[in-house]
């Protein structure tokens, strides 16, 4: 009965994890990549940039959980019979699949930060040139 309910919660949240992405998720990536393609100020990289960040965290985090379900597969693979392989495979597919979205979500958030960084260095650049336009024209006008 014990061995059971492990492998129905087991069973579970290995479909749960193999899900395809829902319409809601396929709507928000094309959401994300627009917003990336038309980000124009420090603050829209920025927000880009938690974006990224965020959704690291959360494959950082199925990907945790895919390497504690791979460990017991390995440990206790004699439970699954024939079946032991085959989930060991997927599951290490998937623990793959996290790790690599990961760390492209990483490098996705740094370069918005990066970004930011210099949009903002260039804003500053402009307002202070502007001001200091504005003052050379104020001392020549007398």
């Amino acid at each position: 009965m014990k061995t059971r309910r492990i492998f129905a919660i087991l069973s579970f949240s290995l479909l749960a994890a193999c899900a395809q992405m829902s319409p809601h998720e396929a709507v928000q990536n094309t959401n994300i990549r627009r917003a990336a393609q038309n980000a124009r100020t420090p603050s829209d990289h920025d927000a880009l940039s938690n974006y990224f960040e965020n959704a690291a965290k959360e494959m950082q985090t199925k990907a945790d959980e895919q390497k504690k379900l791979l460990e017991h597969y390995e440990e206790k693979g004699y439970l699954y019979g024939r079946q032991a392989q085959d989930l060991k495979s997927h599951t290490a597919a998937l623990l793959h699949k996290y790790e690599a979205n990961v760390d492209e979500n990483i490098r996705a958030a740094a370069t918005h930060r990066q970004m930011a960084l210099e949009q903002a260095k260039r804003e500053y650049a402009i307002r202070e040139g502007q001001i200091v336009n504005a003052e050379s024209r104020a001392h020549s006008s007398k």
